[in-house]
């Protein structure tokens, strides 16, 4: 049971390092244009910053705190067990 959830926050934290870098893609993209007079999406980018990106990049570094913590343990314990 404990790798079965280990391997689901695995694969939740792949989807949301997917989403990190997906939206910093967006906002380089949107600054390059602005840069260059066309508008890609920057406003926007600057409105979801607040509700949306900075909870994705806390979860993505909580969860892989959480992650290495949590295979430390596992190692440790295994050392101990035997």
């Amino acid at each position: 049971m404990k790798e079965k959830l280990l391997q689901w926050l695995n694969l939740a934290l792949m989807a949301d390092l997917f989403f990190v870098l997906l939206s910093f893609i967006w906002f380089a993209a949107a600054v390059i244009g602005r840069s260059a007079g066309f508008p890609l999406g920057l406003d926007i980018w600057y409105k979801l910053w607040d509700p949306v990106m900075q909870p994705a990049i806390g979860i993505l570094m909580a969860g892989a705190i959480a992650s290495g913590v949590i295979s430390w343990l596992n190692k440790h314990l295994k050392k101990v067990e035997s």
